[in-house]
């Protein structure tokens, strides 16, 4: 199994941060000695979910026109919008 080492930009502190400024945020985990792998493994993948670099790039995977970018925004808005009128 291969592990490259991510960082943050060093001016960055949280991922909200991150979002906000418009940067790019890569979790990165700190290893100490009294750390399992098992743990900082589970850590490394918390910080990848909260960050959402994986649904990113799932996000990215396939160009998508600005088309079809509406169409689904629209879609979802329909749903949403049907799913609270069935509420109440």
């Amino acid at each position: 199994m291969r592990f490259a080492r991510l960082s943050a930009s060093s001016n960055v502190t949280s991922f909200e941060q991150a979002r906000t400024l418009g940067g790019f945020f890569l979790p990165e985990v700190h290893i100490s000695s009294s750390d399992s792998f098992d743990q900082a493994l589970k850590r490394f993948n918390k910080m990848v979910q909260q960050s959402g670099v994986l649904a990113e790039a799932r996000r990215r995977e396939h160009y998508e026109p600005p088309s079809i970018r509406r169409k689904k925004k629209a879609a979802a808005k329909r749903r949403k919008s049907l799913k609270n009128a069935q509420r109440g």
